[in-house]
């Protein structure tokens, strides 16, 4: 089984970073939520877009390495790999931030799978068989496609829903925080790494 997955706010979580950044910068408080959209919901209802946009340059290029990987994520991949799986990293992300320090954020989410060892390009053993980080959302679709995905797992149901989405490939909305009470026909949830196997079919169920 050949299972895609998204990687930012999928397999990473910025949760903590993203509120250490604003509370570095004096943007936040202590009565804000520490959760990313905590974060963001503040400083757009403040006005503060701008900063906003500065911060995910900051989150996703320079700082990267400061973020956590979801509970499990880890030992979750590893399971879905003992059962067989092939495992492909597959991203919309921009090459360069918005605003800020012209940071590779390519690369710099290279470096974050590479320091939490998920991903090793000289190693055929890497927990993930391969990474892609497209430019536009076509473009990511297209690579699940001909990645020839059974699985794929994002957090965002505006994707999996989205009309040019690849006929045949299980959807699965990554949603730590049980954000999404009701869900479209065909889509099924995962709240937690430590559950991975429960996106495969019963028969590979330990």
């Amino acid at each position: 089984m050949r299972i895609g997955i998204d990687f930012d706010n999928t397999l990473v979580c910025y949760d903590q970073l993203f509120w250490k950044l604003a509370w570095e910068q004096g943007l936040i408080d202590e009565s804000i939520e520490r959760r990313k959209n905590a974060v963001r919901d503040d400083l757009r209802r403040r006005g503060l877009e701008p900063r906003w946009t500065a911060l995910q340059g900051e989150a996703y290029g320079g700082r990267i390495l400061e973020a956590l990987p979801f509970n499990g994520l880890f030992a979750g991949l590893t399971r879905l790999r003992q059962r067989g799986c092939s495992l492909f990293i597959v991203s919309h992300k921009t090459r360069f931030p918005v605003a800020g320090a012209e940071v590779d954020l390519h690369a710099a989410a290279r470096s974050w799978l590479f320091q939490q060892g998920i991903w090793d390009p000289a190693n055929s053993g890497s927990v993930v068989q391969g990474v892609y980080f497209e430019l536009t959302k076509i473009e990511k679709l297209q690579r699940i496609e001909q990645l020839g995905c059974d699985v794929f797992v994002d957090d965002l149901i505006e994707l999996l829903t989205e009309p040019a989405f690849p006929t045949g490939v299980r959807r699965v909305l990554f949603d730590p925080h049980v954000e999404q009470t009701t869900l479209p026909p065909g889509i099924q949830q995962l709240h937690s790494w430590e559950n991975a196997i429960s996106i495969l079919p019963a028969e590979m169920h330990p």
